[in-house]
């Protein structure tokens, strides 16, 4: 073990870890010898501190084990007064030590310089501490903006957007083209859209990053889609489905044929259910082959196929390829054209079951949708069992959660007067650190699921609308997505206002 006494503390040595770091993983760096770094733990169990380390220093690290009361003197003596938070880091920025060229000298511009920018300390400690803040706190998103004035970094949680504190515009395009290099682009090329993929490891488990670069007036901006299989459960109990929904999905899921549809807007958590769906038929006995665009989470004993329209692998494609593979369970990515339509009901109609998504607004719509795509309404009826059609409501946070007495205004938003909600308690989200102020921390789905029942299928082939279909759907029993949403704000889950925001009036 390492005395933490006899250790001569160097301010060199101590500004190679940031103090909330320092803080957060309980560590004291206690010696450099050029190439590694060697770091005083108390708890040698925890390997992904090591892990974070060593990406986010851009060094490598080793651990030394140490007494946990020694570590937390340290902490207090020699980091009481060097707190330094993303917003200290990217105050003391300037940019001034790196040279950056016009942005108006595109045709101009040196490689090699650039090249240095990318790999400069200031470049890289920024945006491993924006990669590692934004995971750490569940973000989905994280948007790199280069603007006339000024350098913006968002990231988006539980579906809002939220805004650090800019960095130094100088460090745009170094910052942009960091990115650009670990994802594998052509940092030379800035006029065209790029696509690449960012792997990497934080706190011991993988988290995959899908980069987009798109050219601007005043350089490029980055998207990165925050694809973080340690955060996603792809269990059916977990997602938010009430018992009889979930005996229903179930149900669905099991038999031999058809075609079951999940519905909603980008970012409304489709392909969450969909892998939630396949984890449950997950079994040897099962063949179950997907085909997606791109592959977002990895689900060993499933064949999963990524789309690649560059070279033809489309999912009509694709499609026609998996039937020859002998599959008891297909899932779509997405039906975007009357041929994949028509191979997915082919393939329903021979004897397997076919999940799939679209893009429309509830459950009834999903089916007009298909009819004006050009499939036959009679294919229709004769393949598809259902539609699921979901959106993601932000959870009230349980450690500020207050019971609170809504206005007659804000229930009429619902369509609700004050005697529908006699006896009923409604909660919102006061705001603290655990949910950054916000007052939500976590999302819940709401679901919608309508079955073809003969009835319908009946409505169909007669050319029924949507209301139409709708209006029959809830005689039958089918809770609209406003209702789902009254039984979780009833519950306390969620808010008024996450409602009103996500769904329809039914």
């Amino acid at each position: 073990p390492v005395d933490l006494a006899e250790v001569v503390m160097t301010a060199d040595l101590l500004d190679m870890v940031p103090a909330h770091v320092a803080e957060t993983y309980q560590v004291i760096p206690v010696d450099f010898d050029g190439s590694v770094l060697t770091l005083a733990l108390a708890d040698p169990q925890n390997v992904s501190a090591l892990d974070d380390m060593k990406f986010m220093l851009n060094v490598e690290v080793k651990g030394a084990l140490s007494d946990p009361e020694a570590v937390s003197a340290a902490l207090e003596k020699y980091y009481s007064d060097r707190a330094e938070s993303m917003e200290s880091l990217l105050g003391s920025m300037d940019g001034g030590d790196m040279e950056v060229m016009d942005d108006n000298r595109h045709d101009m511009m040196d490689m090699d310089q650039l090249e240095k920018d990318v790999n400069a300390a200031p470049v890289v400690k920024l945006l491993n501490m924006v990669l590692l803040s934004a995971i750490k706190d569940r973000a989905s998103d994280i948007h790199l903006e280069p603007f006339e004035k000024e350098f913006k970094i968002r990231y988006r949680v539980d579906g809002v957007l939220y805004e650090m504190m800019p960095p130094p515009i100088q460090l745009a395009r170094a910052v942009i083209s960091r990115v650009k290099v670990m994802a594998n682009l052509d940092i030379a090329e800035t006029r065209l859209p790029q696509d690449g993929r960012i792997e990497l490891n934080i706190a011991g488990r993988p988290v995959d990053l899908r980069v987009s670069t798109l050219p601007t007036m005043y350089g490029e901006s980055v998207v990165m889609r925050v694809l973080d299989r340690g955060q996603v459960s792809l269990d059916l109990e977990n997602i938010g489905l009430r018992t009889k929904d979930l005996e229903i999905i179930r149900k669905l899921i099991m038999k031999p044929n058809g075609i079951i549809l999940v519905t909603g807007p980008t970012g409304s958590g489709k392909t969450t259910t969909l892998y939630s769906c396949l984890n449950e038929a997950n079994d040897p006995e099962t063949k179950i082959i997907t085909t997606e665009d791109p592959v977002e989470y990895n689900i060993d004993g499933i064949v999963q196929i990524p789309i690649n329209e560059d070279i033809g692998v489309t999912y009509a494609a694709c499609l026609r390829a998996i039937l020859r593979q002998d599959p008891d369970k297909i899932l779509v990515g997405e039906i975007r054209d009357l041929e994949t339509a028509q191979i997915a009901v082919e393939a329903s109609l021979t004897g397997h079951i076919v999940f799939s998504t679209l893009h429309t607004n509830d459950a009834p719509s999903s089916v007009i949708r298909l009819v004006d795509l050009g499939v036959e309404a009679f294919l229709l009826t004769a393949t598809v069992e259902a539609v699921i059609a979901q959106r993601l409501v932000r959870r009230v946070c349980s450690a500020c959660k207050e019971e609170f007495e809504p206005t007659d205004e804000v229930l009429m938003e619902l369509e609700l007067t004050r005697s529908d909600v006699q006896g009923r308690t409604f909660f919102y989200g006061k705001g603290c650190k655990v949910c950054n102020g916000s007052g939500y921390k976590g999302r819940i789905a709401l679901f919608e699921i309508m079955l073809m029942s003969d009835r319908i299928r009946d409505m169909i082939m007669d050319g029924a609308s949507t209301q139409e279909l709708q209006n029959i759907a809830r005689e039958e029993g089918m809770q609209t997505l406003r209702d789902a949403g009254l039984i979780h704000i009833y519950d306390g889950v969620t808010t008024i206002e996450e409602v009103v925001k996500e769904t329809i009036a039914g």
